[in-house]
């Protein structure tokens, strides 16, 4: 399912970068493009990012 329309960023996309790492919705729009159009997308946004938060499948940030 896309999640940025504008930008045809899929769900799968967005979970991936919130894994590798981004933590707010401008992160998120800097590794995959969503959320840079309109930002209908936003909200969506913001709930992959707490859902993968409280999954604990975050990865190690690099030192």
């Amino acid at each position: 399912m896309y999640v940025c329309i504008c930008a045809r960023v899929r769900e799968g996309e967005v979970r991936a970068a919130i894994r590798c790492g981004a933590r707010n919705e401008e992160s998120v729009g800097d590794a995959c493009g969503a959320g840079t159009g309109c930002g209908t997308c936003l909200d969506r946004i913001c709930d992959l990012i707490d859902e993968e938060s409280t999954a604990d499948t975050l990865l190690p940030m690099a030192a």
